[in-house]
């Protein structure tokens, strides 16, 4: 290789190519790590969207299931109370007294719920959480009451 054919730079200077183009800089880099961050977090977010309206859809769906199958288990439940009355009519026992017992044999049930509902609705209250986070009494507050 002879002194013509060498490119013409100087000590300290790095040495140009053919093209005469540079590597890419810090801030070029930092333009596009800003520009990739931006555009996955947009895809991310467009992801987390389109899941939350699938997921309220689903919702939607799932109550007006849960309603269809209340409806049914209530007349179901209707024509369970209407055949023991019916039985109760067939064996002797008067129609009202029949009607009135399964009434009875209903308010019954519904009371039984009721406590339960009462006594599982203790931990709505958040108990344990509360008690974290009420002030203690300092010692000298203590020994002062």
């Amino acid at each position: 290789m002879d002194a013509a054919q060498l490119p013409e730079s100087g000590p300290d200077e790095p040495p140009t190519g053919s093209a005469g183009a540079q590597a890419p800089g810090l801030l070029d880099n930092a333009a596009a790590l800003w520009g990739d961050l931006k555009g996955l977090a947009h895809d991310h977010l467009e992801l987390a969207a389109l899941e939350t309206r699938r997921a309220g859809e689903s919702l939607v769906s799932i109550i007006a299931y849960g309603i269809i199958v209340g409806i049914l288990c209530v007349s179901a439940w209707l024509g369970i109370v209407a055949a023991l009355v019916l039985w109760l009519v067939d064996r002797g026992v008067p129609a009202s007294a029949a009607v009135m017992g399964a009434v009875v044999l209903n308010l019954l049930g519904a009371f039984g719920f009721v406590l339960a509902i009462k006594r599982t609705s203790h931990a709505l209250r958040f108990p344990a959480t509360v008690r974290a986070l009420k002030p203690r009494a300092s010692p000298k507050s203590a020994e002062a009451a």
